[in-house]
């Protein structure tokens, strides 16, 4: 950004630094300007979600994005927990089972998942103030209709959280047995979570449902110890992805690789897309640096711990079914 908004850098020189073109409604030369005018642009550097367990960097500013969608990513920008859901379950044809569902603590990018897009959920509302400072200072509103609080919090207890809540949620839809039930409804509508009259069952939801957020947030610490180690001799550049099922190896190249996975490791898919292999092809032509190499060995872990809840969930998901009632059915 240093580079692109230097006056001593002529725009035909930037246009060929960054590969740019001028198009109708954008010009390199009006971007510029913009941005040279901003007195903290450096601020708007932030974290974005990209693609499951893919955190990246954005010059998050309307000069070169062309939709920013701050309505909804402002609450985004300060401590908070999203539920990230598609709408379109699956594509039309194909036989796929429904898992484009994720969680974020900062803003996402809307093709987050293959199929659908990704729609924001922000636990927390935040008021309109200045994106990048202040609204701290003032309280921020919880996004759970009063209706569903009240009504959760008479079944199961007035000292119920707003995070218990959306642990619970989170792990409802990681329950296979729930996918399976509701996969004709789930092709064609945001997802129904079912509440139960036990208060134990709900407790014990909502605890899987934290692991699963922690996990998947890269928080956990079961991520401390790895399942898989980074071998070989050679060069780090991703240059083709392969999957050794015998030995158990994800090749980047000839020389290097990651190992042992898991077949079920490798396959699994978050988001409609294959995350092991995914992540790994979004960065075909470049060279993996130490993090990288130790947030894959990371990710291994976080899907393999993943699996293990999801079959939790699903035992307790059985039980919830037998003691729904109508309290509430929340989207």
């Amino acid at each position: 950004i240093r580079m692109f908004i230097d006056e001593s850098l002529s725009d035909t020189i930037v246009k060929q630094a960054f590969g740019l073109k001028d198009k109708t409604g954008w010009k390199t030369r009006n971007a510029r300007r913009q941005i040279m005018a901003e007195e903290r642009w450096e601020e708007q550097i932030l974290p974005i979600l990209y693609r499951p367990f893919d955190r990246q960097w954005i010059f998050y500013n309307d000069a070169v994005i062309e939709r920013t969608r701050k309505d909804v990513m402002r609450h985004m920008m300060h401590e908070n927990l999203a539920l990230c859901i598609g709408r379109a379950g699956q594509v039309v044809g194909a036989e796929k089972p429904w898992n484009i569902v994720f969680c974020a603590e900062c803003i996402e990018d809307l093709n987050l998942f293959y199929r659908g897009g990704n729609v924001n959920f922000p636990l927390y509302l935040y008021p309109e103030e200045d994106l990048y400072n202040g609204a701290e200072r003032y309280e921020r509103q919880v996004n759970i209709a009063a209706g569903v609080v009240e009504a959760l919090g008479k079944a199961y207890g007035p000292k119920i959280t707003h995070e218990e809540i959306f642990y619970y949620i989170y792990a409802i839809l990681h329950s296979n047995t729930y996918r399976a039930r509701f996969a004709e409804f789930l092709k064609s509508d945001f997802p129904r979570i079912p509440f139960c009259q036990d208060r134990k069952l709900f407790h014990a939801m909502a605890k899987l449902g934290r692991n699963l957020v922690e996990l998947h947030l890269m928080k956990s610490t079961k991520l401390n110890k790895p399942i898989a180690k980074y071998e070989g001799k050679g060069d780090n550049l991703v240059e083709k992805v392969t999957y050794d099922e015998k030995k158990k190896l994800v090749h980047i190249n000839e020389a290097r690789h990651f190992g042992p996975i898991n077949k079920n490791i490798w396959e699994y898919q978050m988001g409609g897309y294959q995350v092991m292999a995914k992540w790994l092809n979004d960065r075909k032509g470049r060279r993996l640096a130490l993090d990288d190499i130790k947030h894959y060995c990371r990710i291994a872990a976080a899907i393999k711990h993943t699996i293990a809840a999801q079959k939790k969930i699903d035992e307790i998901y059985v039980s919830i079914e037998k003691s729904c009632i109508a309290i509430q059915t929340a989207r």
